[in-house]
């Protein structure tokens, strides 16, 4: 009866940070082709130290699928935010450290998303002009702005406590 009480409550923290990624694509910016949104790197972090790797890889593929049926994103979303919020919250789970978190979702984002979104914006997109570090230094400068700010949220949350009561009340 508690796992299914903590599998609720993480189901509802997906979905709450599913929302504010997609309203959050609102606050986004170009750079070279790819749409920047620090808000999902925000929510990336949060996912990966409060819900875990999967319920955050959850939000991060549906956040992406909303923002793409709404047109406010490109097929690009999916594999920066989903591998960095599953590298960032595979870190956390192991190693119990938020700096892990944050370079978990960097690199995830930055160097590993940005180098799958070559083959999506070659072949899918038809962008006969990227290369395999064409998405590397954009999604790097998302990755790296919504990180900070996530940092600016984690760090006081977990000082004061508040990080390990929500993780300690969803089974974490």
């Amino acid at each position: 009866m508690e796992r299914q009480k903590n599998n609720i409550r993480k189901l509802t923290l997906t979905a709450l940070f599913t929302a504010v990624a997609v309203v959050g694509s609102f606050i986004s910016f170009p750079v070279f082709g790819s749409k920047c949104a620090p808000v999902q790197h925000l929510v990336n972090v949060l996912c990966a130290v409060t819900i875990g790797p999967w319920w955050g890889l959850a939000a991060a593929f549906l956040a992406a699928l909303i923002r793409n049926l709404l047109g406010l994103g490109t097929i690009l979303a999916f594999p920066g935010s989903m591998c960095g919020v599953l590298l960032a919250g595979l870190l956390y789970r192991y190693l119990k450290k938020l700096p892990f978190a944050y370079v978990g979702e960097v690199v995830g984002t930055g160097i590993i998303g940005g180098m799958i979104a070559y083959p999506l914006a070659a072949f899918i997109m038809g962008n006969d002009a990227a290369a395999l570090f064409t998405f590397v230094v954009p999604f790097l400068i998302s990755t790296c702005a919504g990180t900070l700010i996530a940092a600016v949220v984690t760090i006081p949350m977990k000082a004061s406590g508040l990080l390990a009561r929500v993780t300690e009340s969803l089974g974490q």
